[in-house]
């Protein structure tokens, strides 16, 4: 894998700042993207506007998203596309997005840690 960014436009990311896990982990990449001073941008999706991203709220706070390109990924790619966009990530995306490495991260993905992630979501939403 090159050194290089993977992209040299803008990049968003739709996440769940509701959420304690996903505040703790993009909060930290919030960190990161300020410091080295890159162009990605962190939208919390209770207070966004869905509309410009084409998603619905429940499909946002099932997993995240990242506009880049003026495409809309979600879940592992979206995770891949964020870390490709961070220097000291690059060997994580490299890693992660590796063929046998990449199925089983979308399958814990997808099958337990969103699920999780969007159940606790929801009964949080309950309590309101």
């Amino acid at each position: 894998m090159k050194d290089e960014p993977a992209n040299t436009g803008d990049m968003r990311v739709l996440y769940n700042a509701e959420c304690p896990v996903c505040r703790f982990e993009i909060d930290h990449y919030a960190r990161r993207v300020t410091a080295q001073g890159l162009p990605v941008r962190f939208d919390d999706l209770n207070r966004a506007d869905l509309d410009e991203w084409g998603v619905s709220a429940d499909a946002a706070a099932r997993r995240l998203h990242v506009l880049r390109d003026g495409q809309v990924i979600s879940g592992i790619p979206a995770f891949l596309a964020l870390w490709q966009a961070m220097p000291r990530y690059r060997w994580l995306a490299w890693v992660v997005g590796l063929p046998g490495v990449r199925g089983l991260a979308t399958m814990i993905y997808d099958h337990v840690a969103a699920p999780v992630l969007y159940r606790w979501h929801l009964r949080r939403q309950q309590v309101r």
